[in-house]
This record gives C-alpha cells, structure tokens and sequence, in this order.
C-alpha cells in the first residue's frame, strides 16, 4: 500500500488535526519522499515511518507538536537538519537501520534541544572510533543514544518495569508471614504423636491387666477346686 492510501485509511473519517498519533509502517513511498503528511496535522505527537523507503525528509511538513519520530530501516543518509526545522520539539528519534556513516551528518540535530534518545543501532556510523563519545560531545542534550546513557545505564521502560513489579509481587505470599506460626504448628503436631503414643501405651497397659486378672482368676478357681476335692477326700476318710 502506497503511503498517500496508508494515510487516508489511519484517518479513518477523522480530521488530520484530530490525530495526536500515526502509524504509517511499511507502506512504500514512490519517490522515497514523505507523501500524504501536511501542515494540517499540527496536532501530531507521535509519527512512526518504519520500512517505507525514504531517502529524504525534505517534505516533511511542518509538525510543531511532535515528539517521537520512528524512522528505522529506511535508506536515509542526510537531510537530517530539516528535522530541527519542521520538527523542533522531538525527545525521541529512531534512526536505527539507516545508511548514516559520518559524524557531520548526525551534527544537524543539534538544535534539536529537546532531544533526550537517539538510536543509530544499525547505521555504518557506529563502527567509527570512539563512536559514542563523539556523538555526546556533538549532541549534548541527548542522554541515551542507542538505548544507553554516557555510563552504559538502559533506558527506562516504563511498561517493562511494571510488568516485572507485577511479577515478583505475585511470586510473594500474600499476608503476614511468621515463622512462629510453623513452629506452634510443629509443636502441636508432636503433642498429638506423643499423645497418641500415651493412649497406645495405656490400652496395652489395660490389656495387660486384664491377661493378668484373667491368670489371676484361673488360678484361684484351680486352688477352689483343689480345695473342695480335699475336704471331699477328708470327709470319705472320717465315715472310715
């Protein structure tokens, strides 16, 4: 889809100066210039142009409200002063993928002096000498150039942050944890073994006594019995 048409379709019916952001990734622009942007979407705060075949930004319009521009994986490799023109007011530029190999190049976005993150990930101009320092000292303002700050800190993600706060505060248990309450539960599982070992002991106890009684009572009938055979015997030898 051509760029022109990608535009029209994210306006869905809508006004270019309602429209605080656009999306036009990976349509193709025919002559590697910015097609179907103009001055009335004044509104704009956020611009995504991903993939569409650039290799100039000379008819950018004028966009005073912008401050994040995705550009990455385009064929650009000037034109960058008219940035700081149309755009004046950018944070955030993605110049990631492009065909950027000098310093000069990079030293138009200086009055940009609003612009905290620059990403030139991907660009010939990384692989200079003391590429890093360079772009700092050129461009002051910026504090995280491909995603790193000047002490080799990432940038903040917001989003990402949270997501890993949520997570770690799930993997927590909820409410007051004590480990004296496992002690006290440890304890009371004791008591219950060693109670029940007591009522064990105490019924073999009984059964015990009761085998007892039982021998007990055998042998005093046996001795009865005895006794009542002799006095029998006794009594067979008084009628003699």
């Amino acid at each position: 889809m051509d760029m022109k048409k990608r535009v029209t379709l994210e306006l869905r019916g809508r006004s270019p100066a309602e429209m605080a952001e656009l999306v036009l990734d990976n349509s193709r622009s025919a002559d590697g210039e910015v097609e179907g942007l103009t001055d009335d979407f004044k509104e704009l705060e956020f611009l995504s142009m991903v993939n569409v075949g650039l290799s100039s930004l000379a008819k950018l319009p004028s966009l005073p409200k912008l401050r994040k521009l995705e550009l990455s994986d385009n064929n650009l490799s000037g034109s960058l002063e008219t940035l700081s023109e149309k755009c004046p007011n950018l944070t955030y530029l993605n110049l990631s993928g492009n065909k950027i190999k000098e310093l000069s190049t990079v030293e138009a976005l200086q009055n940009l002096k609003n612009l905290q993150s620059l990403d030139l990930f991907n660009c010939e101009i990384t692989s200079l000498e003391d590429y890093r320092e360079s772009v700092f000292e050129l461009l002051p303002q910026v504090t995280y150039l491909d995603g790193f700050d000047q002490d080799d800190n990432e940038a903040p993600d917001s989003e990402a942050e949270d997501e890993d706060e949520d997570g770690e505060d799930g993997a927590e248990p909820t409410g007051d944890y004590d480990e004296d309450d496992d002690d006290e539960e440890d304890e009371e599982d004791e008591e219950g073994e060693e109670g029940a070992e007591e009522e064990e002991d105490e019924e073999d106890y009984g059964e015990e006594e009761e085998e007892e009684e039982d021998d007990q009572a055998g042998v005093q009938g046996q001795k009865r019995k005895r006794e009542v055979e002799d006095e029998g015997e006794d009594d067979e030898d008084e009628d003699d």
